[in-house]
């Protein structure tokens, strides 16, 4: 490996290492008293270096719900790679594949959906290019191929998104801040839900 390679290496371990220490912080500490100094701290590294690959908390945020996002698109893509052809089938384990996760991992679904909106709204999502970006056409297009295959209504594809994963994540919403659904049953009552939200766009 050459100097060029081990120095581009070494850069993408460290920010790596930077994103962890910013997850973990964000997710024990809030993002309100989130600080690139108070970062800095943790991880024995002066601010200035840190400001070198992240400009602001911010920007460190968005990289964070980007690394999700990234995995997350990539989960789509195996779903839909490898389940049968079934489309309705298809759009139902993402759905739950999201629920679970959020589910598994409260905090960091807190982080990433309620701390604060790196992306604005839906249409500066649409055209800023991004992993979340991916995703949300993902779910259009398992979405539109239903629809396509006769197996659910013609409906608003917006509309729909819309509907299934605000209902998604107020299912997991109730479990960080409400009274949390028993741990024994919460997988359950996820695939009851997206049963119930699917037969109810059934032709």
């Amino acid at each position: 490996m050459g100097v060029k390679e081990k120095r581009a290496r070494y850069k993408e371990e460290f920010r790596r290492d930077i994103l962890g220490a910013a997850r973990e912080f964000f997710i024990h500490e809030g993002y309100e008293k989130f600080s690139m100094r108070r970062l800095a701290e943790k991880i024995d590294y002066s601010p200035t270096t840190i400001y070198l690959y992240f400009k602001n908390k911010d920007d460190l945020l968005f990289a964070i719900c980007e690394e999700f996002f990234g995995h997350f698109s990539a989960q789509l893509n195996r779903i839909r790679t490898v389940l049968p052809r079934d489309p309705v089938e298809t759009l139902r384990q993402a759905l739950l594949y999201l629920m679970n996760f959020g589910l598994e991992n409260p905090n960091q679904y807190k982080l990433i959906f309620f701390t604060k909106s790196v992306y604005g709204t839906r249409e500066e999502l649409v055209e800023r290019g991004s992993m979340a970006r991916n995703t949300y056409f993902a779910f259009k297009e398992m979405v539109q191929e239903c629809i396509n295959s006769g197996k659910l209504r013609e409906v608003d594809v917006e509309v729909m998104v819309d509907t299934l994963v605000i209902a998604s994540h107020g299912l997991i919403a109730k479990t960080i801040y409400g009274a949390a659904v028993p741990k024994d049953r919460s997988g359950i009552v996820a695939l009851t839900l997206v049963d119930a939200l699917l037969i109810g766009y059934r032709k």
